[in-house]
């Protein structure tokens, strides 16, 4: 099994490293199941288990209204980031903005309020061993900026605008070495933990039975199904949150549902050269996590 998924994401021209477990059993399916690998937006489900939790306690209030103005902003690809004016929602809305379309504003403005140290400290609790994050996403894309030989990202950016070809390709030379793409030092997980953490919230053993069960009502209807749900059809449902970082890192985390009522939490994580095969890596991803469900199921 290990070689056959292997050849998957070798034939699709990345690393890849995965885990794929029952939810409610043992059986599990691995592949480098407990390499350190960058964890792009997977992390947003660690994020909105920490606030909905908060919300169930009553340490904040989900509905309480939030200001997004446009000058402050985090750079992102969709959503709020590419608003023009000041946006107000409440914090349960933006949970919802993060996971369903990786929303950056709503994410960092989320993981603001509740505090990287706490989200840190959950991962502890849980067992995440592998799991740190290291900062919020503003600081993270500053950081490129800087490991590229500019101040930050916005200079980055409008540098990069006017710049010649071959002044481009040194600095995309670079990228891969930057600290946000090391999992040494940025912020990493494992898809071991992954896994773990998606069986915890399916079992209602990650935080609050009804903060677990918001987080995976919202993870249901994330928008992009190009990736895990790619290896599946209905009536299997599947319920995700994508990752992606600069062409380089491509990861997914997921539970999939049978009709017959067992369901797997799949964790797969991906690396490649700048300039590869988007579409080809995001198929790999399903057909591996397809493969290692069937290979559960036998």
């Amino acid at each position: 099994m290990t070689g056959d998924l292997r050849e998957i994401f070798e034939r699709a021209g990345c690393e890849g490293a995965l885990c794929v477990r029952e939810v409610a059993g043992d059986g599990e399916i691995v592949l480098d199941a407990d390499r350190a690998m960058v964890s792009a937006s997977v992390f947003k489900v660690q994020i909105a288990l920490e606030m909905e939790s908060a919300f169930v306690d009553g340490r904040l209030d989900g509905r309480e209204r939030v200001v997004l103005g446009a000058a402050e902003r985090t750079f992102g690809p969709v959503g709020t980031s590419l608003f023009e004016d000041e946006v107000a929602l409440s914090w349960r809305d933006l949970v919802v903005l993060m996971l369903t379309i990786s929303d950056n504003p709503a994410t960092d403005a989320l993981l603001g309020r509740v505090g990287v140290d706490a989200v840190n400290a959950t991962a502890a609790r849980l067992g995440l061993s592998g799991t740190f994050v290291e900062s919020d996403l503003r600081t993270m894309l500053d950081s490129i900026g800087e490991d590229l030989g500019r101040a930050d990202w916005a200079d980055l950016q409008d540098w990069a605008a006017g710049a010649a070809k071959d002044q481009l390709a040194r600095a995309d030379g670079k990228l891969p070495t930057a600290r946000a793409m090391d999992p040494a030092r940025g912020t990493r997980t494992t898809p071991r933990d992954m896994a773990e953490l998606l069986r915890l919230i399916w079992t209602d053993g990650a935080g609050p039975a009804a903060a677990c069960a918001r987080v995976r009502k919202v993870m249901a209807s994330q928008l992009t199904r190009h990736r895990i749900a790619s290896g599946f059809r209905p009536p299997v449902r599947v319920a995700a949150k994508s990752g992606s970082l600069l062409g380089v890192v491509r990861n997914e985390i997921g539970v999939v549902s049978f009709p017959d009522g067992r369901q797997y939490a799949a964790a797969v994580l991906t690396r490649s050269p700048l300039g590869s095969d988007d579409a080809a890596i995001n198929r790999a991803i399903g057909e591996a996590a397809r493969q290692a469900v069937a290979a559960l199921r036998e």
